[in-house]
């Protein structure tokens, strides 16, 4: 299985096995897509777009606007995600970075867009299953400025 968004922090391509399956990584954000993480590709969830739970970290955007990343059970697991909020506007983009590297190299589930103004947005959602290297972020752009990520968590 290949997934659509790609992304080291690395500029080398490497391998990573999740879950007995074997995940090519390539650098580079070109591939960036909402699609790799809803309908459950990825093992990913998908969630309402103003879901919201508890907030376990928050990287302030500007503007009003902030990424969060939060936590909650979806049919009895905990689960995490991003969501933009604030005085958001229309365009704004939310995602949220997933690792089993320990941020090493990371899928990218994202980027949704917003809206419309005041109106918050999330990212899919993805288990939190406390496997060691697993990691989550959160981040966001608004649409006047740069992206931006919260700490790995």
């Amino acid at each position: 299985m290949t997934f659509g968004r790609r992304f080291l922090s690395t500029a080398a391509a490497g391998a990573l096995v999740v879950g007995g399956l074997s995940v090519t990584l390539s650098a580079g954000p070109a591939n960036a897509s909402a699609a790799n993480c809803t309908n459950g590709a990825n093992g990913f969830t998908s969630i309402p777009y103003n879901k919201s739970g508890t907030v376990e970290t928050t990287k302030d955007l500007g503007g009003g606007r902030r990424a969060e990343l939060h936590i909650a059970w979806i049919n009895g697991v905990p689960h995490r995600w991003a969501r933009i909020s604030g005085a958001t506007k229309a365009g704004d983009l939310v995602w949220m970075d997933y690792s089993t590297t320990y941020g090493d190299g990371w899928i990218q589930c994202g980027p949704f867009t917003v809206q419309s103004n005041g109106s918050p947005n999330t990212s899919a959602a993805h288990k939190a299953t406390r496997e060691p290297g697993e990691q989550f972020r959160a981040c966001g752009r608004r649409v006047d400025g740069d992206s931006m990520c919260g700490p790995w968590l």
